[in-house]
């Protein structure tokens, strides 16, 4: 039912008041969460790392919801998962199922029909049932081979009626869970990103330096002894701000930039006849071709530089800029 409420000074302070009162709830929830686990999540850990075939997250309702989000968070960290919706696993999709699987059920009150109703062909296919529940006497965690129990003092419902700390706490678990297996399957950000190419996520965690280089194939590099007018022009035409300098053998031994060049050029003009390694910045910041985009980026901003050689065996294959990693959206 809607009703006229009159919005005002007292009633800005209940806003806040009550928004504190129920994340005191929820956050008091997890850590009770937190200083009760025990042996049974260990075998429960120990159940899904040696898991043959793939971990199914079952509920309705809010605990469905729940379930949902955690089977993604298991998928995205490197966990085989899925979710079913308990309702329509009685209707066709337990076949989803095998014996190989691990079915997770999720209810608070572990008396949820739906998620009852599943036991006999979990039981009959075989597969290994792990309860989520805030009832260690309940019917779900009677028949489950082994039982988190979830178990919250109080919902922040003031009626007591709406699933939120208990649907909470156990989402909290859920990432406990998954954070867990990645660690002990040293789950790395290569792996995170196979799972996650699209948009910027996936351009930070797969985009290499070799893919930088190759969208413009630059890499200016003069001699030890070649002059300081000449690497200019060899800037100039590469349309780079800098030019790598090697010794006789194509090994890198200095830069010099632009910046270089128009600070010496306020002293005096003298110097660009003399060679660059009179002139030129030593053992300059590289990369090689093979790391990420995004550490070429921290260690530019880092050391506020605008160009970075890139070198493999010594010997530069390549030049990027601030502005390459812009275009590459690597930011």
């Amino acid at each position: 039912m809607k009703r006229e409420i009159s919005f005002n000074r007292e009633l800005a302070g209940r806003c806040i008041e009550e928004a504190r009162r129920v994340l005191d709830i929820e956050a008091e929830s997890i850590l009770n969460l937190k200083n009760s686990l025990n042996e049974d999540f260990i075998k429960v850990i120990r159940l899904l790392l040696e898991c043959r075939g793939r971990v199914i997250l079952s509920g309705v309702g809010k605990s469905g919801l729940v379930a949902r989000k955690i089977a993604s968070t298991l998928s995205s960290l490197g966990t085989s998962a899925f979710f079913v919706h308990a309702v329509e696993a009685l209707h066709g999709d337990l076949g989803m199922i095998t014996e190989d699987d691990i079915l997770i059920a999720i209810s608070n009150s572990g008396e949820t029909e739906e998620v009852l109703n599943l036991i006999p062909s979990v039981r009959r296919i075989g597969a290994v049932l792990i309860a989520l529940t805030g009832n260690k006497s309940s019917t779900l965690a009677e028949h489950a081979d082994l039982t988190l129990l979830v178990n919250v003092k109080e919902e922040a419902c003031h009626h007591g009626l709406a699933p939120t700390a208990s649907t909470t706490t156990i989402m909290a678990l859920g990432d406990a869970i998954a954070i867990t297996l990645s660690e002990l399957k040293d789950f790395t950000t290569e792996d995170f990103a196979v799972f996650h190419p699209g948009g910027s996520l996936g351009r930070r965690l797969l985009t290499k330096i070799s893919d930088i280089i190759e969208l413009r194939d630059i890499n200016p590099v003069v001699d030890i002894n070649t002059s300081v007018k000449q690497a200019l022009f060899t800037m100039t035409k590469s349309r780079m701000g800098s030019t790598s300098i090697v010794d006789d053998e194509g090994i890198l031994v200095g830069i010099i930039t632009d910046g270089d060049i128009r600070r010496l050029l306020e002293k005096s003009v003298d110097f660009l006849d003399k060679p660059v390694s009179a002139v030129m910045t030593r053992d300059p910041y590289t990369i090689s071709p093979d790391r990420l985009a995004t550490e070429a980026l921290k260690l530019m901003e880092d050391k506020e530089i605008n160009d970075l050689p890139v070198v493999k065996d010594k010997k530069p294959v390549g030049m990027i800029n601030l502005q390459d990693l812009i275009r590459a959206k690597i930011y």
